[in-house]
């Protein structure tokens, strides 16, 4: 939960998901739904179908029990070098250094690092630098030592040099450039989008669908609708792509509000309507699944953000 996530954000999920999964077993037992619900919010939502399906790994394969090494660790779905690298070093003891973004940082500025951190040969070399130095005895507190001394002392702006334990060997420091460390590409510019959804009643009954399973918001389930092309009119739009995900023929109602929501690599300002479901049968040209639901029983199913902010705006 706490990769990409912050700690306040994550604490009151972390207390109720241990209130509802106190065990792998538990989890593994989950359906997705009721997982990707208990992760509503939380986004990156590949996590929450990692865990679950790790869970069923473990259980499957190691009788319930989480392996305590890298090297098995990496066999369960969802776990890769970092992760397998922290539940191996923090809670087993194994002698592996640990890289995340504060590692990273300490460790550029400690040795004015001049090669880009983002690529993976640069992390390899730096993991190697590191394991010469990490103790046998103490991997943890090796490992914790640099990611707290990079989260609270070598912040990205503004370190606070003048007590930092190391202060004397860092290059920088001595130089005097610490904040010209670590090297990065420039970010590139963020898109934007113009979305448009519609909210389709049938029978006293709304349309929603669920997303492919490998792509953004895998799982979820969301209102039809897409992306206004160049030169579009927002409610021809709607019309066009509810027929091309749809298949279904629909009159526009009324305009429900416009929100904005920012994901990590682009933003969108999304406009949802009422539309009344005229003729046809919902297919899946571009869903996995369709349901027709009523707006009380929405709160059961697990919607991304942006659709919780339209729903919020009907609540109002």
């Amino acid at each position: 939960m706490l990769q990409q996530t912050q700690v306040t954000t994550v604490w009151p999920y972390y207390n109720n998901w241990m209130r509802d999964y106190p065990t792998i077993s538990h989890l593994a037992a989950a359906e997705q739904d009721q997982v990707l619900k208990s992760w509503e919010g939380l986004g990156y939502y590949s996590r929450a179908r990692n865990l679950h399906r790790g869970a069923k790994f473990v259980m499957d394969e190691f009788g319930g029990a989480l392996p305590v090494t890298v090297t098995e660790l990496l066999e369960v779905p969802g776990i890769g070098p970092y992760t397998s690298a922290a539940i191996a070093s923090l809670a087993f003891g194994e002698t592996i250094p640990l890289i995340d973004g504060n590692v990273l940082r300490v460790f550029a500025r400690l040795t004015r690092l001049k090669t880009n951190i983002t690529l993976t040969k640069t992390r390899s070399d730096i993991s190697l630098e590191l394991a010469k130095l990490i103790p046998l005895k103490y991997p943890a507190a090796f490992n914790q030592g640099l990611m707290d001394l990079g989260r609270a002392v070598c912040t990205p702006r503004n370190p606070d040099c003048a007590n930092c334990p190391i202060n004397q060997t860092c290059e920088a420091n001595q130089a005097g450039d610490m904040e010209d460390y670590p090297v990065k590409p420039q970010r590139k510019s963020i898109p934007h989008y113009h979305i448009v959804v519609g909210l389709i009643r049938r029978d006293q009954k709304l349309l929603i669908q669920r997303r492919p399973e490998n792509g953004l918001l895998g799982g979820l389930w969301e209102f039809p609708g897409g992306k206004i092309e160049k030169g579009e009119l927002g409610e021809a739009a709607l019309l066009r792509e509810i027929k091309e995900e749809t298949g279904l023929d629909i009159d526009l109602g009324w305009e429900i509000g416009t929100i904005n929501h920012a994901y990590t690599h682009f933003k969108i300002t999304l406009t949802a309507w009422f539309c009344d479901w005229i003729s046809g049968e919902a297919q899946r040209f571009a869903a996995t699944e369709n349901r027709w639901v009523y707006m009380d029983e929405l709160k059961d199913y697990a919607l991304p953000k942006a659709n919780n902010k339209i729903l919020d705006i009907l609540a109002k």
